[in-house]
């Protein structure tokens, strides 16, 4: 008796599902940037006053404090754009590594300082913060890797 064994045990999702969680990622990053950059802009002083006192980015501060909103502001249009949407993945994806790489080495390079997010985002802890964005990692690049395939599928 030969038994067969299926060495790659993939889900495989219909083109319709990826596109919803592609959707859902999309509208979860949109979310997310659009409510911290308008917190940050809202109680910009005290942002600012946060990001200067980093002792890792205090020489950047008085730019950092204009661009990081900025960027959250353009990259959620950007995912907006279904011509746009791979680039909005990529950035979004690339602002949150860098976000995750400052944080990480706040938590083993620096004394406790204050969080410089904005709104409920600012009540996690370091460690929380960290676990949260690296989520947020995982969410992206599972929204880079649907959309290549349902890209790949259309140039078919």
């Amino acid at each position: 008796m030969e038994t067969t064994v299926n060495k790659q045990s993939r889900i495989r999702f219909s083109d319709k599902t990826k596109r919803t969680i592609v959707d859902i990622i999309t509208y979860l990053y949109v979310l997310l940037f659009l409510y911290a950059a308008t917190s940050k802009l809202i109680e910009y002083d005290k942002f600012q006053l946060q990001i200067s006192k980093s002792p890792i980015i205090t020489d950047f501060a008085p730019v950092l404090v204009w661009m990081i909103p900025a960027l959250e502001i353009i990259i959620s249009i950007v995912l907006l754009f279904k011509r746009t949407l791979m680039l909005g993945l990529y950035a979004a994806l690339g602002l949150m590594c860098l976000f995750t790489v400052y944080i990480y080495a706040i938590l083993n390079y620096t004394d406790s300082i204050p969080c410089s997010c904005g709104g409920v985002l600012e009540k996690l802890g370091w460690t929380e913060h960290l676990i949260f964005n690296i989520a947020f990692v995982v969410i992206a690049v599972t929204g880079i890797l649907l959309q290549a395939k349902i890209m790949q599928k259309k140039a078919i």
